[in-house]
């Protein structure tokens, strides 16, 4: 293993935006709870059976925003047509609801600003000290902005986010098409490749991407389950990994 915890024959580093370079994570969890909880209240009255974390976590967390809603969807049974990427926060269709929620998210944002992992900060200016290639990969279209906002973007030689994705029509986590191209576009073998992630669609994707190390990223307690996910290592933080002065 190197001096940044990584086998000898890695050479770039895929890293997740929210949960790994930013505390974002939260804020997306919250917002889903309280667009879903809103949409579950108002479709089986006061008895509705809320949004929880274990929810967020298996159907939600990593995917794309469309994706995520529809596979939470179908979890509780419930069938609604796709509708279009631009319909408004109040339809009820898979776009509408996920739209909803990104403005939510947006709402606090804005209110409350973003935040980014000290611990990764410096743990990417060691990969970049040490020469090796970086990629941001992250279902989020606010990706680039978010990066802007906590003066990140010059950590990344590669950016693949929910709108790259869109426009190369790329499927997102658990499939692993956004990490492949992200490796392409850096030049590497995905064996050559770590990716960081802190959610279980990520270590899927990581895995079936047959990625030469993934790392997984514990913030909310759950290790064994990114173990059996894929995670050859977990770690709460990336300083844990090695160097990081």
């Amino acid at each position: 293993m190197t001096q940044l915890g990584l086998p000898e024959d890695i050479h770039a580093c895929l890293f997740d935006l929210d949960g790994v370079v930013t505390r974002t994570a939260v804020v997306h969890a919250a917002a889903w709870k309280e667009m879903f909880d809103a949409f579950l209240r108002e479709r089986d009255g006061a008895d509705y059976r809320p949004f929880t974390s274990a929810d967020y976590d298996e159907y939600v967390d990593g995917r794309p925003r469309a994706d995520g809603v529809r596979t939470f969807l179908n979890s509780r049974g419930i069938d609604l047509p796709d509708g279009d990427p631009d319909d408004p926060p109040g339809a009820e269709t898979v776009h509408g609801l996920g739209n909803r929620k990104n403005e939510l998210v947006l709402e606090k944002i804005r209110t409350d600003g973003v935040e980014a992992y000290d611990g990764t900060l410096c743990y990417l200016e060691s990969v970049r000290a040490h020469g090796l290639s970086t990629a941001i990969v992250s279902s989020s279209a606010n990706c680039r902005d978010v990066l802007r906002s906590i003066g990140a973007e010059h950590f990344f030689d590669v950016r693949i986010d929910g709108v790259v994705a869109a426009e190369r029509k790329l499927p997102g986590k658990p499939h692993p098409d956004t990490f492949l191209a992200a490796a392409e576009d850096l030049g590497v073998d995905p064996a050559e490749a770590a990716v960081f992630e802190d959610a279980l669609a990520g270590m899927d994707a990581g895995r079936a991407g047959r990625f030469g190390y993934v790392v997984g990223v514990d913030r909310v307690g759950q290790a064994d389950a990114l173990y059996r996910h894929g995670a050859d290592i977990v770690v709460q933080d990336l300083a844990e990994l090695g160097e990081t002065e």
